[in-house]
């Protein structure tokens, strides 16, 4: 294991901005990340997973620990289930795949999901309809004051929409090396409501679709207006989608009598922030080498050589306009570094 010295995070971040990196580690044990943390002595240290939910507008002054610690083991399982250790460095989607391979259900509405295992649950990923926490177990992480690991409940973990216990009290306190996901062998459970996925499964002829069949019809709606971070950087989805009162939806209706919305609870709905970003005027608007993706306005977009501090204040704009238009606060999901 070696640290490397002003080191590029350009090819480690998917929105690919060329910033560096005091020094730069590449962890691939859980022995290696005991051992780094041990030895760092009063540096700073800065945890890089798959690089790809995060904005870099400066360079980053710390211990980069790239953390590419690999592994998929089954840990228990019977006729109806199985429980799968996943180490925090594998692909998210490698492992998506890994798991239509074996007919494991659970997580095949958040395929083509970029990033890694240990960052899923920081996140609580989600998509059409279904989140990481609803396959989630337990996760091992380690103490980076003390190198004590820990294993966190899915109680324990505190998962909300894009939230978990390691974005709030415990951010920087622990780093995820294993995830325990609990996964259906056979009778799956199909969510196929949200979003386009039934009229793309329709489109398809498919009446009986398996588990496979809700991937392919993911991925093919993704891929039809999500930009490919290796053509075009980007890091997905950059805002979350705001949670509003019934009452507030109701008002907006009298102006936009088309906003779209999904009911939360008798109180509350979620409104898509790609369609008020688009109505407020932003869909495919392009600022030199930056801008809003052309097919989806959730988007942020690196043309070349953008400078995250201009995407960011992009992201700005794009929240000051719609406060201004439709009285929502949407956050970012992006860590603004």
């Amino acid at each position: 294991m070696s640290v490397s010295q002003h080191v590029s995070l350009k090819a480690h971040n998917s929105f690919g901005i060329d910033a560096q990196a005091t020094s730069y580690c590449n962890v691939t044990t859980v022995p290696q990340l005991e051992e780094v943390l041990k030895n760092k002595g009063n540096e700073p240290i800065f945890i890089l997973g798959g690089g790809s939910n995060m904005l870099l507008t400066k360079n980053i002054e710390a211990l980069v620990l790239h953390i590419n610690i690999k592994g998929i083991e089954i840990v228990e399982e019977d006729d109806d289930y199985v429980q799968l250790k996943i180490y925090a460095g594998e692909n998210w989607h490698n492992f998506v795949q890994y798991c239509l391979n074996h007919n494991y259900g659970g997580v095949e509405n958040l395929s083509l999901i970029p990033g890694n295992i240990g960052t899923a649950p920081i996140q609580n990923i989600g998509a059409y309809g279904v989140e990481l926490k609803d396959v989630f177990v337990s996760c091992e992480a380690m103490n980076v004051k003390d190198q004590t690991i820990k294993t966190f409940t899915k109680d324990e973990c505190e998962f909300g929409y894009r939230e978990s216990i390691f974005k709030q009290n415990l951010k920087g306190k622990y780093i995820i090396v294993s995830v325990n996901l609990k996964l259906t062998k056979n009778k799956h459970h199909l969510f196929m409501d949200y979003g386009a996925i039934k009229t793309q499964l329709q489109a398809s002829k498919i009446t009986n679709p398996t588990i496979q069949d809700i991937s392919k019809a993911v991925i093919d709606i993704r891929q039809s207006k999500l930009p490919d971070p290796k053509e075009i950087g980007n890091s997905g989805s950059f805002f979350k989608n705001p949670v509003i009162s019934t009452e507030h939806i109701n008002q907006l209706k009298d102006n936009f009598p088309d906003i779209p919305s999904y009911i939360i609870s008798d109180k509350e709905v979620k409104v898509p922030a790609g369609w008020l970003i688009e109505k407020a005027g932003f869909k495919g608007k392009r600022f030199n080498n930056y801008g809003v993706h052309n097919k989806q306005a959730l988007v942020l977009v690196n043309y070349g050589n953008a400078d995250g501090n201009d995407i960011y204040k992009l992201s700005q704009l794009i929240q000051k306009t719609v406060k201004r238009i439709f009285e929502i606060d949407i956050e970012t999901e992006v860590n603004i570094i």
